[in-house]
């Protein structure tokens, strides 16, 4: 593992533990202009220097000034839900189905594992594979409609479009209700809509836009930015849930 690669995990591993964490080590430098409908590589999320968002190591808003916003259902879902990398629980309280059961995060979930994605793009599809456990999403750009009935699954359907030379929309329906939409224990229904923004700003950086929508338990779309940049010299690594996360014979009663 190369020094600045093991130094970007270690600040995510901070993150995952739930501790806010700086991640720009130095003043970013130019980054020349990025090439046209092209998002292929690996990708790190990393906030920009100066911005204060420790909080989305675990969730998608800062939780004191815009909270997720819930109907009745979501509120009395989440009274449920013992998130631990919030803080709120700790590991032998939490009922986190990742943690406790090994099940796949979801979409969006997904985005919060301290870890890159890589985006290979194919003629008929952008394949995004995330080092996570090694998930695979295909977002289908063959110019096909989302199903009108379709399977509900853990990482949804997905249709995607180029918006413009440099945005990729994709919007993803079909999930079932078994994850959380953060780590934070934000409950969804099986009727969880989510488009996703990919915006290259230049060839090393890319913003991605968050629109979750879901008329059971969110009262209005939530809305959210997370910031991530290009990582050419890496290559996907080995992660799994079995041996990443949590030693139940370890945990102190």
């Amino acid at each position: 593992m190369t020094p600045n690669r093991l130094l970007a995990l270690c600040v995510a591993g901070a993150i995952l533990a739930g501790t806010p964490a700086l991640f720009s080590q130095a003043a970013p430098t130019k980054s020349p202009p990025a090439p046209r409908r092209d998002l292929n590589g690996v990708w790190f999320k990393r906030n920009p220097p100066g911005m204060d968002m420790g909080f989305t190591g675990f969730t998608f808003t800062n939780p004191k000034t815009a909270p997720p916003p819930l109907t009745a259902w979501g509120l009395e879902q989440l009274k449920g839900n013992r998130a631990n990398n919030s803080g709120q629980f700790t590991l032998d309280q939490t009922n986190d189905p990742v943690l406790t059961k090994c099940y796949p995060p979801g979409v969006p979930r997904v985005y919060f594992h301290p870890y890159p994605f890589e985006f290979i793009q194919t003629p008929k599809a952008m394949l995004q594979v995330f080092e996570y456990d090694h998930f695979m999403r295909r977002l289908w750009m063959d110019g096909r409609a989302l199903p009108a009935d379709p399977d509900l699954l853990w990482m949804g359907t997905s249709v995607a479009r180029w918006i413009d030379d440099y945005t990729l929309e994709v919007v993803s329906t079909g999930f079932n209700d078994k994850t959380w939409l953060d780590r934070a224990g934000t409950p969804h229904s099986d009727k969880l809509k989510v488009t996703e923004r990919f915006k290259r700003i230049d060839r090393d950086h890319m913003t991605i836009e968050f629109v979750m929508e879901d008329p059971v338990a969110l009262a209005k779309p939530w809305i959210a930015t997370f910031y991530y940049e290009l990582r050419p010299a890496w290559e996907l690594g080995e992660i799994t849930c079995s041996g990443d996360y949590l030693d139940w014979s370890k945990v102190e009663k």
